[in-house]
């Protein structure tokens, strides 16, 4: 009886430590976009139409990086969703004739933590020159978003 009692103990012994609990913890940070480093376009940049320009930006999260989405369209009514500090000098407002419009969704690679963004964006010469948001989107892997929002004017 005392082996019975020993085995039984010894079962449930290892059952109780080989049931796993899921300690995993859960992802609660935003990604980060610096364009502080070597990025392009930065608050208040000029491009110029009729050329193709390389978008440059660093990516980072703590768990895992997603994939990331750029937007450019037209600011020729003066709508907001800048995300800087500094304001740049803009022009009156106006109609659009030929704006331009730009979005993309880029992956990046699985596992990685850090990215080095780059995208080349080509410029049509006809667009409409004038006020333009330039928006940044990324996203981490547990669906996490952070926006950069940057005014920039095309000439």
């Amino acid at each position: 009886m005392k082996n019975l009692k020993s085995l039984l103990g010894v079962f449930a012994l290892v059952f109780i430590t080989s049931c796993s609990s899921d300690n995993a913890e859960i992802d609660t940070e935003y990604p980060v976009i610096d364009i502080t480093q070597n990025a392009f376009p930065i608050q208040c940049s000029t491009i110029q139409r009729g050329q193709t320009i390389t978008f440059k930006a660093s990516f980072s999260d703590n768990v895992e990086l997603g994939s990331y989405s750029l937007d450019i369209h037209h600011n020729f009514d003066h709508h907001t969703h800048s995300t800087e500090v500094t304001t740049c000098e803009m022009e009156a407002v106006k109609k659009p004739v030929k704006p331009m419009l730009f979005i993309n969704n880029y992956t990046i690679p699985n596992g990685v933590k850090t990215y080095e963004a780059t995208a080349q964006i080509t410029i049509p010469a006809d667009v409409d020159p004038g006020d333009y948001h330039f928006m940044i989107r990324l996203t981490d892997k547990e669906g996490w978003q952070t926006l950069k929002g940057l005014s920039i004017k095309i000439l």
